[in-house]
């Protein structure tokens, strides 16, 4: 069969379905991805791409969105974040940017399935269109029940002009751990497999550390955003602490730190499922897939929220008891030396990972999708 992805602009919606075509390809199936600006980094997992919306400049999209709507985008940025839903009308206007080529691109490559990251309302649109299901992928612990009716609502003029309606098939992939939900999960509970990008890993990850090894990330949206000014306060305390700190940085320029202490070593791009591994702890933003990875790795977390949907997921590991919450203004020796030395983090973290290990894998979730796929009886053979 033929499975078209389609993910908001954003390394952190494409990533975390990245797997899940690996394991559709893998079982013979053809895949594309759909998406546009920052989200085309899906391209460097060797997946085939289309540009939704090539000539659109979406930094200055950001920029207007700010201007015209200030406490909506402070809330998407900044605030606390409690419920996605309050910001649907952010994630509606950059869905309606994507919809005409999501459609065009639907209706020329005729897929039989169409899987969209979650906060997507194009994908809503090109399912009903072209008269395939709906695959709505999770990405980390926002709930999204509702979702597509508001999404119709603030679409209304792209919906209508396509003469459409919500798709009449309609499931959900949930890559959060059961356990650490309030409620069932949404759809089809699959393991969350880290998918990080790639990279030719340094020497010294295939060395033992001499000491506990800590983490440290603020993921790709932050430093692009605010620079690397929350890591100061955690620089200076993690020199007071005997363990060596890892600052995975990607394109960020550690310079904006100053002099740091001979026990932090700042690094460019290291994919996390990597250097987790090797690790004793992890201190980072709040990120899902970052979140997930460190479970996935039974992996203790000091979490540092900074707004969108990072609050929500602070609070799930926090919940779950394999994490500690502060604010990175705030961040003390004693919160670092106690991701080395609880054992309550420790269990915890362990034993979701196990969890999350017993959960079905993308590649088993194949044969669910190509059955979901067959009721529409337009399946290729």
């Amino acid at each position: 069969m033929r499975v078209l992805f389609v993910s908001t602009p954003g390394a952190g919606h494409v990533f975390p379905m990245v797997p899940l075509a690996w394991a559709l390809r893998a079982a013979g199936h053809e895949v594309l991805v759909a998406t546009t600006d920052t989200g085309l980094v899906a391209e460097r997992a060797g997946l085939p791409v289309v540009d939704l919306a090539p000539d659109v400049d979406f930094d200055a999209v950001r920029v207007r969105m700010m201007r015209d709507e200030p406490q909506l985008a402070k809330q998407v940025l900044t605030g606390k974040l409690a419920d996605v839903r309050m910001v649907v009308t952010a994630f509606a206007r950059l869905s309606a940017l994507l919809s005409d080529g999501l459609v065009a691109a639907a209706s020329t490559w005729s897929p039989d399935l169409i899987v969209q990251s979650q906060l997507q309302g194009a994908g809503l649109v090109a399912a009903a269109k072209v008269d395939v299901p709906l695959v709505e992928h999770g990405f980390g612990f926002a709930r999204t029940d509702g979702m597509p009716a508001l999404f119709r609502d603030h679409m209304a003029e792209v919906f209508d002009r396509y003469g459409v309606d919500l798709p009449t098939r309609h499931a959900g992939i949930d890559v959060a751990p059961p356990s650490m939900l309030d409620g069932p999960p949404q759809g089809w509970s699959m393991r969350y497999v880290p998918y990080n990008g790639g990279a030719t890993l340094p020497a010294w990850l295939d060395t033992p550390p001499e000491r506990p090894r800590i983490a440290v990330t603020v993921g790709t949206v932050v430093p692009a955003r605010d620079g690397l000014s929350s890591l100061r306060r955690l620089v200076d305390a993690a020199s007071q602490v005997d363990a060596e700190f890892v600052l995975a940085l990607g394109k960020a320029d550690p310079a904006a730190l100053g002099p740091l202490p001979a026990n932090v070593r700042p690094v460019g791009w290291v994919p996390l499922s990597s250097l987790l591994p090797t690790c004793q702890a992890i201190v980072h933003h709040g990120g899902a897939g970052t979140t997930l990875t460190a479970l996935a790795c039974g992996v203790p977390q000091l979490v540092l929220p900074t707004g969108a949907d990072r609050y929500i997921n602070a609070e799930a590991v926090r919940g779950r008891g394999t994490a500690v919450v502060s604010s990175p203004e705030d961040v003390t020796d004693l919160e670092l030396r106690s991701l080395l030395d609880s054992h309550q983090l420790r269990t915890a973290a362990d034993e979701v990972r196990r969890e999350i290990e017993a959960l079905p894998s993308p590649a088993d979730m194949v044969a669910r999708l190509v059955q979901f796929a067959d009721g529409s009886h337009r399946l290729r053979r």
